[in-house]
């Protein structure tokens, strides 16, 4: 597929970071009503492991040499799916997502070939208000995967944080003991071991994504009666919205429905709300076969809005 008559397309540097985070924003805000997006995410992506903006991203101009759409592929593990992003401006740019999309397709169907797969699976999101986009995505074989939701509840009335259930310690993670992080590695490792989708990473692989720069005072562990059970990992992506997020709670099989992850989520929302924030939220998977929904309304969560996601399995270049 091609670009509009006097468009083109050429694939971005880092010197059109600023250009592709106001593509991003306004693509954003017609999705979720706000910029989900900085310009260290764009940043992140474009020096990103497995990743080469030379090969593996496009950017669309207009004829006035306007930045308007941005596509890219995100693997951060080099192993399993592949997953897409094409975002435009929602006002001049909606024609151009079909057209980037096949090129991304393209570039997929060589990435499986150069890891010597016979076919790679990928996947792209669509929020609510991304009708057009969903219909892109049904028009090149995409079928729904599964859906997500987005969850949140306000600060401002927190309760006090109720004591644990008997024998549940809730304390924060020790970043400087290398044994404590394994150990919080593999709870989340072994928790998210029967969901659908976990690709399992190795600790040093997951340690080097996660660098120096969190806040590891919102990272909590949960023992039951001295014996490490759940763990709850936060995350800086909601800032703008003056919102704590949780990117992930894990509890061990053996420990679910004693209140442990209730008792992680309560102490991060605590945590969130002694540092200012005005809100908490999370995103759940509802194909989770844990069925963690109740447990997030059962701590003051609420529904916001969802994302669905689309399916492809895109065969090798060649095969």
């Amino acid at each position: 597929m091609t670009l509009p008559a006097g468009w083109t397309a050429r694939r971005p540097t880092l010197d059109d970071v600023p250009a592709i985070l106001a593509v991003v924003h306004a693509a954003d805000t017609f999705a979720i009503g706000h910029p989900d997006f900085d310009a260290e995410d764009v940043t992140a992506s474009l020096t990103a492991p497995f990743f080469d903006p030379a090969r593996d991203s496009w950017l669309a101009v207009d004829p006035d040499d306007t930045v308007v759409g941005w596509a890219t592929v995100d693997n951060p593990t080099g192993v399993g799916r592949e997953f897409l992003e094409v975002y435009v401006d929602p006002i001049r740019g909606a024609a151009l997502r079909a057209p980037l999309l096949a090129r991304q397709l393209d570039r997929v169907a060589e990435r499986a070939a150069e890891r010597g797969l016979p076919a790679l699976t990928v996947r792209c999101a669509v929020f609510a208000p991304e009708r057009d986009w969903e219909r892109d995505l049904r028009a090149a074989g995409f079928t729904l995967a599964k859906r997500y939701v987005r969850m949140c509840r306000t600060l401002a009335d927190l309760p006090a944080e109720p004591p644990p259930p008997p024998g549940v310690t809730v304390r924060q993670v020790c970043p400087d003991d290398d044994a404590d992080l394994r150990e919080f590695h593999r709870i989340h490792d072994i928790a998210f071991g029967d969901t659908p989708d976990h690709e399992p990473l190795s600790y040093e692989r997951w340690r080097a994504r996660i660098g120096d720069l969190t806040a590891w005072d919102e990272w909590f562990v949960a023992e039951v009666d001295g014996v490490p059970a759940g763990a709850l990992q936060s995350s800086d992506q909601a800032l703008d919205q003056q919102s704590g997020w949780v990117k992930s709670l894990s509890v061990l099989p053996a420990y679910r429905r004693r209140g442990v992850g209730a008792a992680l989520l309560r102490r991060a929302f605590a945590r969130y709300a002694e540092k200012g924030r005005a809100a908490a939220g999370l995103g759940v998977d509802l194909t989770n076969p844990t069925t963690p929904l109740s447990l997030y309304l059962s701590v003051g969560l609420r529904e916001t809005h969802w994302t669905d996601m689309y399916e492809l399995s895109v065969p090798a270049a060649g095969v």
